[in-house]
C-alpha cells in the first residue's frame, strides 16, 4: 500500500530541477517517491501544527551548490525538518537540501538506506564534497549535537562551531547562507536528559522535556536566511584563518536569531508571524 502524498509537495517536487530517471531516483540514489512521503508529514507540521513562517528566501540560491548554515536546538532535530521544508514549499523554485545527519543516526536498524533515499546522508565531507559539486543544497548544522542538546537554561546561545562546513565551502567554492531557526527552543525546552538512557541506545543524550511526551509543543516558529557569504581560499588555509571565518558566520547567525527573537510578540507564541518584518535578514 501506497502512504498518501500531499498535492501541494507533489507539485513542488515535480518542479524540482534533480534529474530523477525512469525508476524516479537520482544519480545519490534520492527517491522521488519516498520525498513525497518524506515532506507530507512535515509539510502537515510546517503548516498547521508549528506553523512556520521564512524570511529571506530569496538569499538562497536559486541554482547551483550552497551551505545552509543553522543554529541547531529544540531538544532533536525538528528545526531540520522545517528548514528542508521551508526550502521545497517557500523557495522559488523549490529546492530539495541534504541534510548532513549524525553518525549515530545510522547505527540504528534500517535507519541508514531510509535516510539516503531522502537525501540525507552521514555527515562526512566526502558526501558534502559530491553533493555540492553536483550544484545540490547542503544543510549542516556546527553545533552538532551539543546544540539540540542545549538545556532550557541556555536557549539560543551557540555552542562551539565545528570547522569542517568551512573547509568544505572553500574547498568547493560555494557560498555560505547564515540562517537561524527561532522557536523550537520553547517548542520542545529541555529541562534535563536521560544519559543512561542514552548509552544503552546509542545516542548522545536523551531530552526531557516538562510536557514529558517528546513531542513540540505547538510554538509557532520562524526561519530565517541571511544573505550569501563568500570566502577565499581553497580549505587548505590554517585554522587561525578558518576560524575569522567561522566567528563571521557565527556572528551573523547571532545577528539573525536576535532581531528574529525580538521580532517576535512573546516567546510562546502560537500564531503564525505576519511577514512584514522581511526586513530583518537584508544587509550586512
Amino acid at each position: 500500500m501506497e502512504l498518501p502524498v500531499h498535492p501541494a509537495v507533489a507539485a513542488q517536487l515535480d518542479r524540482l530541477t534533480i534529474p530523477f530517471n525512469e525508476y524516479g531516483l537520482d544519480e545519490f540514489g534520492v527517491s522521488k517517491k519516498h520525498l513525497g512521503v518524506f515532506y507530507t508529514p512535515m509539510y502537515a507540521a510546517y503548516e498547521h501544527y508549528l506553523r512556520v513562517t521564512s524570511f529571506g528566501t530569496e538569499n538562497v540560491p536559486s541554482e547551483g551548490g550552497a551551505l545552509i548554515i543553522s543554529n541547531h536546538s529544540g531538544g532533536f532535530a525538528f528545526d531540520a525538518a522545517m528548514i528542508l521544508c521551508s526550502l521545497l514549499m517557500d523557495h522559488d523554485p523549490p529546492r530539495h537540501a541534504h541534510g548532513m545527519v549524525e553518525y549515530f543516526l545510522h547505527k540504528w536498524p534500517f535507519a541508514s538506506p531510509m535516510l539516503a533515499r531522502v537525501g540525507q546522508f552521514t555527515g562526512i565531507p566526502e558526501h558534502g564534497e559530491r553533493l555540492l559539486n553536483a550544484g545540490r543544497l547542503v544543510l549542516a548544522f556546527p553545533e552538532g549535537a551539543r546544540g539540540t542538546g542545549k538545556l532550557y537554561r541556555d536557549r539560543y546561545k551557540l555552542v562551539r562551531f565545528g570547522t569542517g562546513f568551512m573547509r568544505l565551502a572553500l574547498r568547493t567554492g560555494v557560498p555560505v547562507v547564515p540562517t537561524a531557526f527561532v522557536g523550537a527552543e520553547e517548542a520542545f525546552p529541555t529541562m534535563l536528559h536521560l544519559k543512561l538512557l542514552a548509552k544503552l541506545i546509542g545516542a548522545p543524550y536523551i531530552p526531557v522535556p516538562p510536557q514529558l511526551i517528546p513531542v513540540p509543543l505547538p510554538v509557532a516558529c520562524q526561519v530565517y536566511y541571511g544573505e550569501p557569504m563568500h570566502f577565499e581560499g581553497d580549505g587548505t588555509e590554517p585554522d587561525n584563518v578558518i576560524d575569522g571565518y567561522i566567528r563571521e558566520v557565527r556572528a551573523e547567525i547571532r545577528q539573525l536569531i536576535d532581531a528574529g527573537r525580538a521580532a517576535r510578540p512573546s516567546d510562546f507564541m502560537l500564531n503564525r508571524m505576519p511577514d512584514d518584518s522581511e526586513p530583518l535578514v537584508r544587509g550586512r
